[in-house]
């Protein structure tokens, strides 16, 4: 095997791996991740570039094992909602896999990314083979829909601020430093894409980003964000709950 060659499939065993550890399959013994893992394909993205289309063909589900991935629906004005912002091992274009329907959201590459593939064919087949899987596949899309609803009912319900507190927390908590597993609490993400996230305009945004900056609790740079004071914007983000 030559020195490509190696690299190459050093990557797609990484890649491989990284699928394992999906939350999709946490309930998985290693034995069946290594059997459903196995049929995976990785392709990579440049930033922009589109990986589904809402109305698509539910022919594959997919994994981040680098960079993000906005998952949006059009609006008929031409607007867009942004539903989430999937980082590495979240997954996402199961729904259409497992009810063989039409794509019901779109997925565009917010940095350049890598994803592993996963055929309806190869995941049915093992859901045949192995009908326990179903339950810790059923266990997580509930988590998913229960954090879809909170979400849904965030914008409806909460005023701006604590919307965007909790987005932020939540997206923070999602990037995680590889040495230490802790939250990086820094955000790579424009004004626009946070208020298509929070259903409010790019100004209005900026607005409570600025007199956050203001007072010490994140720190703005370009499309960067940090959370400088977690302890305060948690208190933000907690307010209607009390």
């Amino acid at each position: 095997m030559g020195t490509a060659d190696a690299k190459s499939h050093t990557t797609i065993e990484q890649g491989r791996q990284l699928l394992a550890d999906c939350v999709l399959f946490r309930g998985l013994s290693p034995a069946e991740r290594k059997v459903l893992v196995a049929r995976a394909r990785l392709r990579k993205f440049q930033a922009g570039e589109t990986i589904l289309m809402m109305g698509g063909p539910g022919d594959s589900m997919m994994a981040v094992l680098d960079g993000s991935v906005r998952i949006s629906v059009p609006s008929p004005e031409g607007k867009e909602i942004v539903l989430t912002i999937m980082q590495p091992r979240d997954f996402f274009g199961e729904i259409a896999v497992l009810d063989g329907k039409e794509r019901s959201a779109d997925a565009t590459a917010l940095t350049t990314c890598t994803v592993a593939i996963l055929d309806r064919r190869d995941i049915l087949a093992f859901l045949d083979q192995h009908p326990h899987a179903w339950s810790s596949f059923v266990e997580v899309l509930c988590e998913r829909l229960r954090r879809t609803t909170i979400q849904i009912a965030e914008v409806a319900l909460m005023e701006l601020p604590i919307r965007l507190a909790k987005a932020l927390l939540r997206m923070a908590s999602a990037e995680r430093d590889s040495s230490s597993g802790k939250p990086r609490d820094q955000i790579q993400l424009s004004q626009r894409e946070l208020g298509n996230i929070v259903g409010a305009t790019r100004e209005s945004v900026n607005k409570c980003l600025r007199e956050w900056q203001r007072t010490g609790m994140v720190h703005i740079e370009g499309v960067s964000i940090k959370i400088i004071d977690r302890v305060a914007l948690q208190m933000l983000a907690d307010a209607a709950e009390r």
